[in-house]
């Protein structure tokens, strides 16, 4: 038997072999847990973690309004390193809830994706 963790797993996997992020347009990693909502904008060309946020760190419920905060502070960061194309990875999570209200809050700040 198969959880529900394992299968997010191996959708993950499958969306990785697909899409990658460079440093003119780099790769939006989604991580969502119980407890918080996490994000980081990664060039997988250097391997590096150009910015990240969290609900965490901003102090925020981890939920749709936390989800909307965290996308504003990523979208703001990344018009601080003059990134204005990203690809979106939403982790193996369904396009949905917290993950839609943090990308729509994200176009809304002026991010291509």
């Amino acid at each position: 038997m198969t959880s529900k963790n394992n299968k997010r797993l191996h959708r993950k996997r499958r969306i990785r072999a697909k899409i990658s992020g460079i440093a003119s347009c780099p790769r939006l990693s989604v991580f969502r847990s119980l407890k918080n909502i996490y994000v980081q904008l990664i060039d997988d060309e250097r391997g590096v973690t150009l910015a990240s946020a969290s609900a965490l760190v901003l102090g925020v419920k981890p939920n749709i309004e936390g989800a909307k905060k965290v996308g504003k502070d990523i979208a703001t960061k990344c018009k601080t390193l003059k990134i204005e194309q990203i690809v979106f990875d939403r982790g193996g999570y369904r396009y949905h809830g917290r993950v839609k209200a943090l990308a729509d809050e994200m176009r809304n700040e002026g991010l291509k994706f």
